[in-house]
């Protein structure tokens, strides 16, 4: 198969654009996501009616947050948007005339770097994303593993502590709330109001107030050297650490990437993540260590890995 068009749904705004059998992005589109799930159905076709314009594709990928069923036509659920067993495959395909594959965003995110990205070389990758919440995807004997119902690698709401902070979810202590854009906020905020002597550069990046930090100021102040920030980041990390060893008893992958928009800080945060994961890693000094990667698609793995799902078929 040749082109294909790959679609990463965004919580403000919806990606298309065409991608070769490379990885190459040839056209790409942007729209504002709507606030009705029908509208978001109908902005996903008139974003693909536009980048296919001037190129013969062949099939659609669709990148989704929520759980889409081992058919990868349904979405299952979705937290962003009000879709329950939505039939998304079938809805697409009757306004744009191609083929749809509908895939988790994390999961085309994951195979778009394993395809085209860092994963390439290896055969057994995990990867996750630190962005807001925490998301991941397994590629295990160069195949994407989704489970029997299509929804595994939910690692951000496996629970790591017993009765813990409570998640979005509903449960309570989920990975995500302690390892996640969020949780370095809540680090940096918990500091700064600790000891507001040692978050000088991180408060003067705000409106002056711990309740005006956000994330951006915490990587700002990092980089400048604020010690909060980097603390807040170490913190981050050594969750984020503690988890990639508890995945690496479970699949023994030969390399984890780590994406997401926590990710961007590169070693400010991916050096302390490796530290943690050799601290709690079963038997380390006497086992092979997976590599701890930095994903190198950014904001494109999404759109590239459900292209080239869709031209897998």
């Amino acid at each position: 198969m040749g082109l294909t068009i790959g679609v990463d749904i965004g919580g403000t705004k919806i990606a298309a654009g065409v991608v070769d059998e490379e990885g190459n992005i040839l056209a790409t589109c942007k729209v504002p996501t709507p606030a009705t799930p029908e509208g978001v159905i109908d902005a996903i076709a008139d974003a693909v009616r536009t980048v296919s314009a001037d190129h013969e594709v062949e099939a659609v990928g669709i990148g989704a947050a929520g759980y889409v069923d081992d058919k990868r036509a349904t979405v299952l659920f979705a937290p962003n948007i009000n879709w329950r067993h939505e039939a998304l495959k079938d809805k697409v395909e009757q306004r744009v005339g191609l083929p749809v594959v509908v895939e988790n965003d994390a999961n085309a995110a994951a195979w778009g770097e394993y395809r085209f990205g860092a994963g390439q070389g290896h055969d057994d990758v995990i990867c996750i994303t630190l962005g807001t919440g925490l998301g991941g995807g397994i590629i295990i004997g160069n195949k994407l593993r989704r489970g029997r119902f299509g929804v595994a690698a939910e690692f951000g709401h496996v629970r790591v502590v017993p009765d813990g902070l409570l998640c979005g979810c509903g449960s309570q202590g989920c990975w995500e709330q302690y390892a996640s854009g969020r949780a370095l906020v809540r680090y940096a905020k918990q500091r700064a109001q600790a000891t507001p002597e040692n978050a000088e550069i991180l408060l003067g990046l705000g409106d002056g107030t711990v309740e005006g930090i956000e994330g951006k100021h915490v990587s700002a102040a990092a980089r400048q050297g604020d010690p909060v920030a980097i603390d807040s980041f170490r913190e981050l990390a050594r969750w984020a650490g503690a988890g990639l060893a508890d995945l690496a008893s479970l699949f023994d992958p030969s390399a984890f990437i780590v994406g997401g928009g926590v990710s961007d800080e590169g070693d400010l945060v991916l050096d302390p993540i490796r530290k943690s994961f050799k601290r709690w890693l079963i038997g380390g000094q006497w086992r092979p260590h997976a590599q701890v990667l930095a994903a190198q698609l950014g904001g494109k793995a999404g759109l590239v890995g459900a292209a080239d799902l869709a031209r897998q078929g």
